[in-house]
C-alpha cells in the first residue's frame, strides 16, 4: 500500500502529455496500486498518472463507493448538445473551485491490467470524471478550461497563495 505525494501546478510533468502503457511491467502494476491507494481518501474522486509523478497514460477513480481504474483512455463519446457548468476542483490546483463547462455525457475506453476492455461513461459527475482525468492524461489542468475571467481569477488567487 502505498499512498503518493500529489504533484500540484507547476510542476512540469503535469503538463506533459503522457505516454501511452505499451506493456504490463511490474512497474505498472504497482502504479495502478498506487494510483488506488492514493485516490481511496475522503473527498478524492479521480487522479490521474501524472499527478503522482508518473507519465503514463492511467487514471483511477473513486466516485460512490466505486473505486476502479484504466489504462490507455479514449474519449470515444460525449454528449454536444447538452452541458454542465458545475465547480471543479483539482488535487494539483488546491483549494480552488470555479465553475468549468464540461459535457454532461462522456465515455472513455480502455483497459485493465490484463488487457481487458473497461468503459468509464456517465452523466454529471461521472463525465466531469472522465474529462478532467483525460485532460490531465493530454497535460492540460481544468483550469485551462475555464472562461477568460473566471481564468484570469484563478491565476490571480494561485499567484496570491504562493506570494
Amino acid at each position: 500500500m502505498a499512498k503518493r505525494d500529489i504533484r500540484i501546478i507547476g510542476d512540469p510533468v503535469l503538463r506533459t502529455p503522457c505516454d501511452p502503457i505499451k506493456e504490463i511491467t511490474p512497474g505498472v502494476r504497482q502504479l495502478v496500486q498506487d494510483l488506488l491507494d492514493t485516490v481511496d481518501e475522503p473527498g478524492r474522486a479521480g487522479l490521474a498518472a501524472n499527478q503522482i509523478g508518473v507519465s503514463l497514460r492511467a487514471f483511477s477513480w473513486n466516485i460512490e463507493g466505486n473505486m476502479g481504474y484504466i489504462l490507455n483512455p479514449v474519449i470515444t463519446d460525449m454528449s454536444t448538445d447538452e452541458f454542465q457548468n458545475d465547480d471543479e476542483g483539482c488535487l494539483s490546483v488546491p483549494d480552488l473551485w470555479f465553475p468549468c463547462k464540461r459535457a454532461v455525457y462522456a465515455r472513455a475506453e480502455g483497459t485493465d491490467l490484463d488487457g481487458k476492455p473497461v468503459v468509464v461513461e456517465g452523466d454529471g459527475i461521472w463525465g466531469q470524471l472522465v474529462q478532467h482525468e483525460v485532460d490531465h492524461l493530454d497535460g492540460y489542468l481544468y483550469i485551462d478550461r475555464l472562461e477568460r475571467s473566471l481564468k484570469k481569477e484563478a491565476f490571480r488567487q494561485l499567484r496570491e497563495k504562493q506570494a
